[in-house]
């Protein structure tokens, strides 16, 4: 009698593990079908993935807000979850408005101004800056083939002798040998001659400069300059085009913009059901790993996402502050491109620089000159106090990859791709080192040798 309870304590583990090992299999497979096919959804819709993207990066930024407005004890009761979000998104927007508001018509009143005198730029350009720099860039050439020729001196490929000089203009007769005892050289001018028949007369003529087909840098380098000063009309119908397409791109972003609030607002409201539900796909034995490998993302995003935006905010205030102090002209414009442009790495800081130091020096030479240095300040406070403190070293990522993001993001989608590039390349290097820690590193240290 006691043969049974024996055989079913036997069997019972058997049965467990065949159990366990169809959930897995069940598992892996539902998985693996239901992630090919979302993966196929996000490809096939991948070109209206931009505003949900960009949700998601706006929910992220305004979360800590968000957690320390729930920490908050009214009456001794925790905030609500969605009032923390309602309170967040209604001084967001009271914000928006406000700077739509006060800011707008000064945008619209600096860029008629920039409109108006951008021809009588473009003529100063063409009739003061283009001149100085042909006259420098003949000059310098000519001195540098002056140099050149002096120096090394034309040899015979053959006997390794002196090749005499060409003349500039006219012919020339050298005798060959001692007192023309070889006979006599006839030499011809640098750019040839050119020979015509006037009646019954030949006539032999210096080249013209247009037939010889030989253009200096110097020239080529001040007909390019001429070429983009020309034809002001067709510039200014370009800038109304532009204009109109600007206007179109602004109503279609107030479009997107709108949703992206929707949506990100949605994302913090139900993002306790949205993390459970991602770590439920995870085994209950993984999930401390499903943790950590959230909390390594988070660390690596504040830097690159939170972080960013920070210092660009930053960098924008200080920017404008020193715009306005140098008198520069339109400041406010070039305050909105040095804070805008700030989001993006490296490239964004070259890029609003430009501008600002071409104005500069096309109001003065010494205001450009201060500009730049104002600008180089900011980039060293920038690199050496903001980066260290905001992004921290859990956001460090090699220059290197940034450069490469940026480049291929830009390449394959564009500005988003380049707006995404980072926040993509801080999730990939994350997910990278936690894997690397649990396969590679829980091997433990190879043995010695």
């Amino acid at each position: 009698m006691t043969d049974a309870p024996e055989q079913a304590a036997e069997t019972t583990p058997v049965v467990d593990e065949r159990e366990a090992a169809i959930r897995k299999r069940n598992r892996l497979l539902f998985l693996s079908i239901f992630g090919g096919f979302a993966l196929a959804i996000l490809f096939l819709f991948r070109g209206v993935l931009f505003p949900f993207l960009l949700a998601l990066i706006v929910a992220y930024v305004l979360e800590p807000v968000c957690a320390r407005l729930e920490r908050v004890s009214v009456r001794g009761r925790a905030v609500p979850r969605w009032v923390a979000v309602l309170t967040v998104y209604t001084a967001l927007v009271s914000f928006i408005v406000l700077l739509v508001t006060y800011g707008v018509p000064r945008m619209v009143v600096e860029l008629q101004r920039l409109a108006t005198e951008a021809p009588a730029a473009i003529s100063a350009a063409k009739e003061e800056w283009i001149p100085r720099i042909d006259a420098a860039l003949r000059q310098s050439i000519q001195g540098i083939q002056e140099d050149d020729g002096g120096a090394f001196p034309e040899l015979d490929a053959v006997t390794g002798a002196e090749v005499p000089a060409m003349p500039e203009q006219g012919l020339r007769i050298q005798p060959i040998g001692p007192d023309g005892r070889d006979g006599y050289e006839v030499l011809l001018p640098k750019k040839g001659l050119l020979i015509e028949r006037d009646g019954d007369r030949i006539v032999v003529l210096p080249p013209k400069a247009e037939e010889t087909g030989s253009r200096d840098l110097a020239s080529t380098i001040s007909e390019t300059l001429h070429s983009l000063t020309e034809n002001s009309g067709a510039h200014a119908a370009t800038l109304l085009k532009t204009a109109q397409n600007v206007i179109r791109t602004v109503v279609k972003g107030i479009f997107t913009f709108s949703i992206m609030l929707m949506l990100s607002a949605y994302i913090l409201v139900s993002r306790d059901q949205l993390l459970g539900f991602f770590r439920s796909l995870v085994l209950p034995r993984h999930r401390s790993q499903f943790d950590e490998l959230v909390a390594r993302m988070d660390r690596g995003l504040a830097g690159v996402v939170r972080g960013q935006l920070l210092i660009a905010l930053v960098n924008g205030i200080l920017s404008g502050i020193g715009f306005y102090l140098l008198d520069l002209r339109y400041w406010p414009i070039l305050t909105l491109i040095a804070a805008v442009f700030s989001i993006i790495p490296i490239f964004g800081a070259i890029l609003s620089s430009i501008p600002a130091v071409l104005i500069g020096l096309q109001q003065d030479f010494m205001t450009g000159i201060l500009v730049l240095g104002w600008i180089l300040l900011i980039h060293q406070i920038e690199a050496n106090l903001l980066n260290p403190k905001i992004m921290g070293d859990s956001a460090k990522v090699h220059p290197v990859l940034v450069v490469f993001a940026l480049l291929a993001g830009e390449h394959f989608f564009g500005v988003s791709g380049a707006l995404l590039a980072v926040p993509a390349l801080s999730v990939t290097q994350s997910l990278f080192l936690h894997f690397r820690e649990r396969i590679i590193d829980a091997e433990g240290p190879e043995p010695a040798a």
